[in-house]
């Protein structure tokens, strides 16, 4: 991540990380050490800038109630992935052993509820019925997004109208609960509120079709877990859905699904996807979803701020991981 991006909020974002690492300061050293092996995990703090960027725009910057939201904000993320990593049965994340592989699939779980909670009583702090009912919203479309990846895994039938659906549910959800938080608390008009929705939406449509790009293009150092591991879990991301759609009797997947000859079949999937136009068209779709992004911001006066949510929806369909 570009550290100019969230310049205009380095010293809040500095906040934000000691609140994150502050969660570990708990009286149990067993739950201490798996709360700071968690938490000291990595991560871009993608979601707390969006919030604390997005209340610089309009209304009333009220660092108080804004600083526990963004924090709350990234536990919840941090939480969804130590519970996807328990489900999908996950040994590394970001090139470290997941916390699961090292304490267990039940104790994984658990500590991903207690993230959960921790993330739910941050964001209550701000006092604000409207945003403790978002927080509840965007855990129950976290939930539903993970449960129809469940069902329809390995499954050749999903469409990309399905996927739209999966990934506006388990990634958009949660962009777009970061910026909308930051004005809902802010006190922000309705419009500028409607306008904050929309950019998260869409800017986490961008970066959910560019992490499954990522999946099939990026090497196995950048990407901190194995290339094409979406389609070895049995699910259809963007590539792999066009590639059907394109062969839809002529493509390695079926033989991936059934389990039949899986390394050749994988490897025959990532040069079909790589070398056909594919990646371009799935580029293409991720920019479309920036220019929504972007064009979402118009409502607010030029800024630092402003500025740099710009270069963040930019940024987004040009990182390398």
């Amino acid at each position: 991540m570009k550290s100019s991006i969230f310049k205009p909020v380095d010293k809040e974002l500095a906040l934000v990380e000691k609140g994150i690492k502050d969660i570990a300061n708990v009286e149990y050293p067993w739950l201490a050490e798996l709360l700071d092996y968690i938490v000291n995990s990595g991560g871009k703090r993608v979601r707390p800038a969006l919030t604390l960027l997005a209340g610089k725009l309009q209304g009333d910057y009220n660092l108080d109630v804004l600083l526990p939201v963004a924090t709350g904000v990234e536990l919840l993320h941090t939480a969804t992935l130590v519970h996807d990593d328990t489900i999908d049965l996950s040994t590394r994340r970001r090139g470290k052993p997941t916390a699961a592989s090292i304490w267990g699939w039940g104790i994984a779980t658990l500590a991903g509820d207690y993230l959960f909670s921790q993330s739910a009583e941050l964001v209550s702090r701000a006092n604000n019925v409207r945003t403790d009912r978002l927080f509840a919203q965007t855990l129950m479309a976290l939930c539903t997004g993970e449960l129809e990846e469940s069902f329809c895994s390995f499954d050749l039938n999903q469409t990309r109208e399905g996927y739209y659906k999966r990934i506006g549910n388990k990634t958009a959800s949660l962009f777009s609960m970061a910026t909308e938080s930051a004005g809902i608390v802010n006190n922000a008009p309705e419009k500028a509120i409607e306008a904050l929705r929309d950019y998260g939406y869409n800017l986490g449509m961008a970066f959910q079709v560019v992490d499954d790009i990522l999946d099939f293009t990026a090497s196995e150092d950048k990407l901190g877990k194995p290339v094409a591991s979406d389609l070895l879990q049995g699910k259809l991301t963007l590539p792999a859905i066009l590639l059907k759609e394109r062969r839809p009797d002529n493509n390695p997947i079926k033989a991936i699904f059934e389990d039949r000859e899986k390394e050749r079949s994988l490897k025959t999937a990532i040069e079909m996807i790589c070398d056909s136009g594919i990646i371009t068209e799935c580029y293409k779709v991720a920019q479309s979803f920036v220019e929504s992004a972007s064009k979402s911001l118009k409502t607010f006066t030029d800024s630092p701020s402003h500025r740099a949510l710009i270069e963040l929806a930019d940024y987004v369909v040009e990182r390398q991981k």
